[in-house]
């Protein structure tokens, strides 16, 4: 299993050696308050060692680690694969192995589909603004695509394939197939989206992270036609491609997270997605810090629609890219990720080291 690189000097600071920030933006970006701490955070040592030697994992001591002090960023990429459900904790090596190829063959399945509906899917490019008309009509202006490079100067054309011509009106060129047309026109906020994710990070300078991205949102897109994609969840796949090589595995753990979260996304006229637990947290407020409560809805704030990004992208925003993580293996460890109370707790643990 490929593991990174780990240096003496990560021991004492893991997430500025393993998630430096570009020296611009290093001023501005939140303080990490993750540490190692050990005995407490699951370490590479410990976590080898709960392992059969047919490959089942001793989960509860794995879990009782993690709640006391997170994951040793050295093998977050492997445990977060347990975390997300990607694998059962009873299976063995071999079996895991077999689940993992089969599962890359998958996703090379619909990213091939995906690539037959338009070109640019796999070919290292992101769209940036629209392709195609909402009636169908493909939209050929080279200048409306922006080929993904660092200092986004370079602007390229290309052209978009329409599959293998089915819902396609031949004499005009124009799409038929709604879910195609629906799924395309989602494409360039993808694209607008991944250029605004994490870009204070050194990972993100790379060409080929950026696409990988908009590649797999893409996809997610495309399998998942009920919610498709919203704006918030480039946020929640980033830390899958940081912590994850290969990018069909960085797919199926943002799969299962999706599998929690994607309610939260589930948006109508008269409701969002993430309304139940803005009123679980007004609730917890209201006891909690009754003083505060009624200083939020003298200033109209009582509905605590303030709070919606925060829980929409689980504090990506709010806290550092390594607290982040911390804050997430944490509450995944409890299997109450969604779980308000838990959350907050976790927070206040990040905050206030206790």
């Amino acid at each position: 299993m490929m593991r990174r690189r780990w240096s003496k000097d990560s021991e004492t600071d893991p997430s500025s050696s393993l998630y430096p920030l570009r020296p611009d933006c290093a001023n501005n970006a939140p303080d990490t308050k993750f540490k190692i701490k050990v005995g407490r955070t699951l370490s590479v040592r410990k976590w080898h060692a709960a392992f059969s030697q047919q490959g089942s994992l001793h989960i509860a001591s794995v879990l009782s680690r993690i709640q006391r002090g997170g994951v040793h960023p050295a093998i977050r990429n492997e445990v977060w694969e347990f975390l997300l459900g990607c694998f059962d904790p009873d299976s063995t090596f071999d079996e895991r192995d077999h689940i993992r190829n089969t599962r890359r063959m998958q996703y090379a399945r619909w990213k091939e589909q995906c690539r037959e509906m338009d070109s640019h899917v796999g070919s290292g490019k992101i769209i940036t603004a629209p392709i195609i008309t909402e009636d169908g009509v493909p939209i050929k202006d080279p200048l409306v695509l922006l080929e993904a490079t660092s200092d986004q100067s370079t602007l390229q054309g290309g052209s978009t394939s329409s599959g293998n011509g089915n819902g396609v009106d031949e004499a005009m060129g124009r799409l038929t197939d709604k879910q195609i047309i629906e799924w395309k026109l989602t494409l360039h906020q993808i694209g607008l989206d991944v250029l605004r994710t994490d870009r204070s990070m050194v990972f993100y300078e790379k060409k080929e992270n950026l696409s990988k991205l908009w590649d797999i949102l893409a996809v997610y897109a495309w399998i998942d036609k009920e919610v498709g994609y919203c704006q918030g969840m480039s946020d929640l796949c980033s830390p899958m491609i940081v912590l994850l090589n290969d990018e069909a595995d960085a797919f199926w753990c943002f799969e299962r997270l999706m599998r929690r979260l994607r309610g939260n996304f589930r948006c109508t006229q008269q409701s969002v997605g993430v309304e139940n637990q803005l009123q679980h947290l007004a609730s917890i407020i209201q006891v909690l810090d009754p003083k505060l409560h009624d200083h939020l809805e003298t200033l109209g704030g009582g509905d605590y629609l303030f709070a919606f990004r925060m829980f929409m992208v689980l504090f990506r925003r709010e806290l550092s890219f390594g607290d982040s993580l911390y804050l997430w293996e944490v509450s995944s460890s409890f299997d109450l990720l969604l779980n308000l109370k838990h959350l907050i707790y976790s927070i206040i643990q990040i905050r206030f080291d206790i």
